[in-house]
């Protein structure tokens, strides 16, 4: 792992420096309303881990309030009352004297728009940004949009006269209305209209009410995980304002009193540089509960609720329990790198403009009752310490993860930071190090920080592994793999699925830090073929990509065609494991290169997400796309 220190001792300096430059060329324009190309285009491995946008560093401008005189500027909203668990909330802005592309409206939450309370040290605030003065706002805003987003506002089509001087108007003023998805994230929220753009902002006005919402204790985002290939109990984990305990309530008057958890500000990593995650990007998660529903029997619908009386209950809940372990055939969906995007036109520090389609896609299919459980592998909200935007993901996912078993591996952006043991150095978690993922999603792990396991649902036994932790041969994760798919009964679990976040195999190499690790191909690999791994599933690389049963580079079977025209690998004399590159379920697509490897057989960039059925005789993989629900790729694998 020598190339990472050398990583982070020399080329992540020159980075900075580099980032230094670019942003102190632009930002002491004042006419200047976006960034430079230099920054926004740019392919660096660094940059994009910083997820650097327009508005990705509203908290390294120079905060003031605007040199205008203008009486007339007015912000309302739709909503003058409390704020339900989900809202459409209508910004009205009026008494523009002069539209500008520049005027823009911030979503703040908790309020707090200026800088008397924030540190005067602008080193703080360099971790994953550009270098300034000050930061922009104590909190990051959780979204922003530009009045033009009204397709009226610059052409002024909405006018209102304020003056009149013998009876003609002599003083016109133009408005615009924008609309802003807000979920129930517990603290209270305030719309403030801006000036020059994102790069040079100053304040013009601020909303005069400060929004709360109806009830930020009301239990919410509940989603289930199972805790063993038993099948006979099932996790629901949810989140409220309340810390004191609540109950979950299923099945026939059975209940169970909550666990609570939550996180602090000191519970995340940070370095010389400060974190979002320590610093601009936190926001107060609530209580995290947890409980567990015992005496299920698997394949079967029960229905659940959760809450109590003095902090409100959620609605009831249908939901099944997924085949146990050993039986005869299971049915699963699974991608990577989905993260979440705006209901609204908003801009958001990390958007992933597949999640929305991908989701809706799959809630369908859950909703048929087609779907036993979901496999996540890796990069799951993309909050990267920003942590709002957990809540936004958790109601996205609500549609899928309250009704079947939400299983999930840990990525580069919910571990890996900089001195804190992760296998890679980069600030890709934002500072939050794992902390949030595993307590928003208690996989069957062997502790904390320990994120792998095991689990068997139906013919199929699932290995779930760490990427971002120490894999090197002799290592603890390694003992575990090694030990784990040694034990597998082949007659109980005839198929052995391998996943994880990284690959081992893709044809998109990637930045500074390659896509692919020599070095983990090289140690774990033949654990794989060792133990006869049928299927090994992958994501962080934003596409999807099949290979031939490969290994070192090296087709050793290629599929043949059944009589449907279906690929089909024949496990029956084992060569060696199909890979399946499957980080294309929200995230913008990778591209490939013109040419590829002859082990690479399928590649496409389309959002969507892979379907798998498992009986005890084969496997069958389905690409699914999101978008238009046809079949991108399908294969199996028998045996």
């Amino acid at each position: 792992m020598a190339s990472f220190s050398i990583f982070s001792k020399i080329l992540l300096p020159i980075l900075f420096f580099i980032f230094f430059f670019i942003s102190h060329s632009f930002s002491s324009s004042s006419n200047n309303y976006s960034l430079s190309n230099i920054v926004i285009n740019s392919t660096s491995e660094f940059i994009n881990h910083t997820a650097i946008s327009e508005f990705r560093i509203l908290n390294r401008r120079v905060l003031s309030e605007c040199p205008d005189p203008n009486p007339y500027i007015s912000i309302t909203t739709s909503s003058n009352s409390k704020l339900s668990d989900e809202d459409f909330v209508t910004v009205h802005i009026s008494g523009i004297l002069v539209p500008s592309k520049g005027d823009w409206v911030a979503m703040i939450s908790p309020s707090h728009a200026d800088t008397s309370s924030c540190p005067f040290n602008g080193i703080q605030y360099q971790q994953t940004g550009d270098f300034s003065e000050l930061p922009l706002l104590c909190h990051y805003p959780v979204k922003a949009q530009y009045l033009s987003k009204d397709p009226d506002f610059l052409s002024c089509k909405n006018s209102e006269c304020k003056k009149y001087v013998k009876g003609r108007c002599a003083v016109k003023t133009c408005s615009a209305s924008l609309t802003f998805h807000v979920v129930n994230f517990r603290t209270d929220i305030e719309f403030v209209l801006f000036a020059g753009g994102f790069a040079t902002p100053c304040i013009l006005k601020k909303l005069h009410n400060k929004l709360s919402f109806t009830n930020p204790k009301q239990p919410l985002y509940g989603h289930l995980s199972s805790i063993d290939s038993t099948a006979i109990s099932m996790r629901v984990t949810w989140i409220s304002g309340d810390k004191a305990p609540q109950q979950l309530q299923y099945g026939d008057g059975q209940s169970q009193t909550s666990q609570v958890s939550t996180f602090t500000q000191n519970d995340m990593c940070s370095s010389l540089l400060k974190s979002p995650a320590k610093d601009f990007g936190w926001h107060d998660p609530g209580f995290i509960h947890s409980a567990v529903m015992t005496g299920l029997n698997p394949s079967t619908t029960y229905s659940y609720t959760y809450g109590s009386d003095s902090s409100g209950w959620s609605e009831k809940i249908n939901f099944k329990t997924p085949p146990a372990g050993g039986t005869d055939e299971v049915r699963f969906l699974a991608y990577g790198d989905m993260g979440k995007a705006p209901r609204d036109p908003s801009a958001e520090h990390f958007i992933q403009p597949g999640s929305l389609s991908v989701v809706k896609a799959m809630a369908d299919e859950v909703s048929a009752g087609n779907v036993d459980s979901i496999f996540h592998i890796g990069d799951i909200s993309y909050a990267t310490g920003f942590l709002v935007e957990w809540d936004y993901f958790l109601q996205l996912i609500t549609p899928v993860a309250s009704h079947v078993s939400y299983m999930t591996a840990i990525g580069n952006h919910e571990r890996d930071y900089i001195g804190t043991g992760s296998v890679y150095v980069t600030p890709d978690s934002g500072g939050e190090c794992g902390v949030p993922y595993e307590t928003y999603f208690q996989m069957p792990t062997p502790a904390k920080d320990k994120p792998w396991y095991s689990i068997e649902q139906g013919s199929v036994h699932f290995t779930v592994i760490s990427t971002e932790h120490d894999w090197s041969q002799n290592s603890e994760q390694y003992e575990w793999m090694k030990n784990d798919m040694t034990s597998v009964d082949r007659t109980r679990t005839p198929w052995l699925v391998f996943t994880g976040h990284r690959p081992m195999y893709s044809s998109v190499n990637g930045g500074i830090l390659k896509n692919v690790d020599e070095n983990f191909v090289k140690d774990v690999e033949p654990l794989l073929l060792e133990n006869k791994v049928d299927l090994a599933l992958w994501g962080h690389v934003h596409n999807y990509e099949r290979t031939c049963a490969v290994y070192q580079e090296e087709c050793k079977t290629l599929p043949t065609k059944d009589a449907s025209g279906i690929d089909t690998y024949d496990n029956t004399n084992y060569s060696a494991p199909v890979h399946a590159v499957i980080g294309m379920a929200g995230f913008s697509l990778d591209q490939f290169p013109s040419k590829a490897d002859e082990w690479s057989l399928v590649r496409t960039t389309e959002f969507g997400y892979v379907r798998v059925h498992a009986t005890r005789n084969a496997l069958t993989i389905e690409y699914v796309n999101a978008n238009t629900r046809k079949l991108e790729d399908s294969f199996q694998i028998t045996r």
